[in-house]
């Protein structure tokens, strides 16, 4: 399977979960109703990332993941364009990769992945990056990893 990425809009990634805009004036801009906790005994959790290493293009990959009962947003804090790479959960279970979508994403905007929403791996492109991410955890595992199918993704 090869998946073109496009852009990343609101619209586009609306089924997936949220677009997390960097401000371009002042003042402070809110995005809670972005968040998801499934679970009420879970602490909101704070890290930061740093992504160093560039996929070969084009990006081969077989592995999805997902975080069942949170939500995880990924915000840029020095990034260049980056790779996300999504799928909604099958009927069956796992991910439904015939509806897969591909957006490339630059260093001005960051994203909340919906719970249950299926992901790959943090991929930046141009350059190393930092995010900062933001999910909820209760001790309990909410990170699923799963083979898939081989997929492409054609990266401009």
């Amino acid at each position: 399977m090869v998946i073109t990425p496009q852009p990343l809009t609101r619209e586009a990634f609306a089924p997936f979960g949220d677009v997390i805009d960097m401000p371009r004036e002042a003042g402070r801009f809110y995005y809670d109703d972005a968040l998801g906790n499934l679970r009420g005994q879970a602490a909101a959790s704070l890290s930061v990332a740093l992504k160093a290493e560039t996929p070969e293009r084009p990006l081969s990959s077989a592995l999805m993941e997902r975080h069942e009962f949170s939500s995880q947003t990924f915000i840029p804090i020095d990034v260049g364009r980056w790779l996300i790479v999504v799928a909604p959960h099958a009927a069956r279970g796992g991910p439904d990769m015939a509806a897969a979508r591909a957006f490339i994403a630059d260093g001005a905007a960051g994203v909340t992945y919906r719970a249950n929403t299926w992901h790959h791996g943090l991929t930046t492109l141009d350059r190393p990056g930092r995010f900062a991410v933001f999910m909820w955890k209760a001790g309990i595992a909410d990170e699923e990893f799963v083979p898939v199918a081989p997929f492409t993704v054609k990266i401009p």
